[in-house]
């Protein structure tokens, strides 16, 4: 896949081309609109994440949010109408089901797109931090998956969800702080009196916080936002800074399961939980150094979103060279 370079005088018509980009995460939805020879003109943000029912991600919900942002950055920008949409969402690989049957032909009637891609928010993580190249992207945020690219395949590790993995993101390290607190308000080992008092702060009597939680559709995002009191705890709590240690353990054994093995494949993390800083980053460097000593640590060039956009402009200019993969990334047209 080509990235940046505009095209030449024979791809002068799919320069025109607008296209659509969207990213669908566990803190709401990111929509880019723009053209294949501008790339994104506009962008736009819902802070409600989509809905997973009983068939998955939900394509009705999805698009309920999706229309009224694409039609304010169609008044306020001169992007064509978009016939490419390059769609990343988390949980595709598991729970995309419906998106794949009923996606394209929503957006087909909505906008007139007449080509759709759809990508776990991993693959258009890795997009937009590497681009083309092979390496490994961690993606983390309330969640957490890896992908690893040699050119001709992905591979995934992570990213079952908070219930049955996403180990090291930020839900886990939520999940293991209030557990730690409530350990301390049982009177059990392996309790942080530091993290009951921010618990207590966040959420109010421990004995109450199960009926608080539980039933709300959004526990991952709660769960994840006791992360940062986590990481503020610590410098000066060696219970919170244990559960970094193991976060930092668990991200880079994701990494070194899907990063490929010959070469200097290049190693990103993306995501807003690394904005915890030193507490998480500094064991994870330590442990990425030990588990994967032949990739070579570089910066994320973009987020999910940039990588949304660099695959739908690839896709409208027919330049796009990523591997195709069902349930990581899919090329499908309405029916």
């Amino acid at each position: 896949m080509s990235f940046g370079a505009g095209p030449d005088a024979d791809g002068a018509a799919d320069a025109d081309k607008g296209v659509l980009a969207v990213d669908s995460g566990g803190s709401g939805l990111r929509v880019a609109l723009g053209s294949a020879g501008r790339g994104a003109l506009g962008r736009r943000l819902s802070t409600v994440p989509v809905r997973t029912g009983p068939h998955g991600i939900d394509p009705v919900h999805l698009m309920k949010q999706l229309v009224p942002l694409v039609r304010s950055l169609t008044a306020e920008t001169d992007a064509p109408s978009p016939t490419t949409a390059v769609v990343g969402a988390a949980g595709l690989a598991t729970l995309g089901d419906a998106l794949r049957a009923e996606l394209p032909s929503a957006l087909a009637r909505e906008f007139g797109v007449r080509t759709t891609a759809l990508a776990a928010d991993a693959v258009t993580a890795y997009v937009g931090a590497l681009g083309a190249r092979p390496g490994a992207v961690v993606a983390a945020g309330t969640g957490l998956i890896a992908v690893g690219m040699d050119l001709t395949a992905w591979q995934r590790a992570d990213g079952w969800g908070h219930l049955l993995g996403d180990c090291g993101g930020g839900a886990w390290i939520g999940r293991a702080g209030l557990e730690a607190a409530l350990r301390a308000f049982d009177g059990r080992p392996g309790g942080s009196a530091a993290l009951l008092a921010r618990a207590e702060e966040r959420f109010g009597p421990m004995a109450g916080l199960p009926g608080r939680l539980y039933p709300r559709p959004d526990r991952s995002a709660v769960l994840a936002s006791f992360a940062p009191p986590v990481a503020e705890c610590a410098q000066d709590d060696p219970v919170a800074d244990g559960i970094l240690h193991t976060a930092a353990r668990h991200i880079a054994e994701s990494a070194a399961a899907v990063c490929p093995p010959g070469g200097e494949p290049r190693v990103a993390l993306t995501g807003g939980l690394f904005a915890l800083g030193d507490p998480l980053l500094v064991p994870l460097e330590e442990e990425l150094a030990r588990r994967l000593p032949h990739a070579v640590r570089a910066p994320a060039e973009g987020d999910p979103l940039d990588g949304a956009v660099r695959i739908a402009v690839g896709l409208a200019a027919g330049t796009l060279d990523l591997p195709h993969e069902e349930t990581l990334l899919s090329v499908l047209s309405p029916e």
